[in-house]
């Protein structure tokens, strides 16, 4: 088991919660007490008003969840967030709007999900040659149609 101390930067913040007993990632809220509306092609930060102390050896990856992604079709403006292990500020979740109608997101409404990974410790090496394989340096599409 993994422990990861979080902190409520305001009083109205949620705590991260799942939404079922085996769900891999925490659902993040919007720490807003009004309704917001992104309009078509817009991006708009929230902030969950939730602070994370991830373990070393860790990370946080901030997905957008599949509901609002499908029904209203908001997503996270970068794809998926990255929190790292030494970051202590408030999570942020930037949300762009790719339906053609303006989108309301509620008070305190669901926004993203939070899924801690591990995150190995690496060291890069520069090499003059890198080990042959079947696919070589062959690019987009190269293993099947697309």
């Amino acid at each position: 088991m993994i422990y990861v101390k979080f902190k409520r930067l305001t009083e109205t913040a949620i705590i991260p919660k799942r939404g079922s007993t085996r769900a891999a990632g925490y659902d993040l809220y919007a720490d807003t007490d009004k309704k917001v509306i992104i309009f078509p092609g817009e991006v708009i930060e929230f902030f969950t008003g939730i602070a994370v102390e991830i373990p070393d050896g860790y990370f946080g990856a901030v997905y957008s969840r599949s509901g609002i992604a499908t029904k209203l079709g908001i997503r996270m403006a970068n794809c998926v967030g990255v929190i790292d292990s030494d970051y202590r500020g408030n999570v942020g979740v930037p949300l762009r709007n790719d339906s053609k109608k303006p989108v309301i997101v509620d008070p305190h409404e669901r926004i993203a999900q939070i899924v801690i990974q591990p995150c190995p410790d690496i060291v890069l090496q520069e090499v003059e040659s890198l080990s042959d394989t079947n696919r070589g340096t062959g690019g987009f599409g190269s293993t099947g149609r697309m």
